[in-house]
């Protein structure tokens, strides 16, 4: 694992953030294959969890693990419109949203638009909040979060919290703000107190 990564996870510090006892919490982990969302996941383990070896998801896959009281569920899409109708149940239970996209992958980002969007008009994720991880950001092409934002269309978002992160799941960069944000604005969703726009 990368030395700039914390031997404990960044799950151990969760708890305390989102201040909820002995509530879990469901999180929703969403992109198209490839954006880094397993890498993502196995950076957020503990050390004993976490895989020695992460290889790409294959088909349609739902990975799930638990630690902190925060349940993640990782959905990897990619043309599998046939599988939608399956998320529901857990875009019922969800109380943040995890989007994760490629940001050196200018060409697909239209597609990653057109996913996200489907996945903000559905009626169980209207105001929940939303973590955008433009990742990759440790790999020189890059694009500035600026535009990732502009080819997503989020200045046409309204109604929720969201906001948008640069991170790299290699290098651990912008995970724990990350983090950080999401359990403040689902402890804040949670108790009824949420804001909607970019925070």
């Amino acid at each position: 694992s990368s030395p700039s990564l914390p031997s404990m996870g960044f799950l151990s510090g969760l708890a305390s953030i989102f201040g909820m006892g002995k509530k879990s919490c469901n999180i929703v982990v969403v992109g198209l294959d490839n954006a880094g969302k397993t890498t993502i996941l196995n950076a957020l383990r503990t050390e004993d969890q976490r895989l020695s070896q992460v290889v790409p998801t294959v088909g349609m896959t739902v990975t799930t693990f638990s630690g902190a009281g925060v349940n993640f569920s990782a959905f990897d899409m990619s043309g599998q419109g046939k599988y939608r109708n399956l998320w529901d149940a857990y875009y019922a239970k969800a109380e943040g949203i995890m989007f994760v996209v490629d940001s050196t992958d200018r060409l697909r980002l239209s597609v990653a638009r057109d996913e996200l969007w489907m996945i903000l008009d559905h009626k169980d994720t209207r105001k929940i909040p939303l973590l955008i991880m433009a990742n990759k950001s440790d790999c020189n092409d890059a694009l500035p979060v600026s535009e990732v934002s502009n080819l997503l269309g989020l200045d046409l978002m309204r109604g929720r919290p969201w906001t948008i992160q640069v991170t790299s799941a290699i290098t651990g960069n912008g995970i724990p703000q990350s983090m950080e944000w999401l359990s403040k604005n689902v402890r804040e969703y949670l108790n009824g107190e949420s804001s909607s726009g970019r925070t």
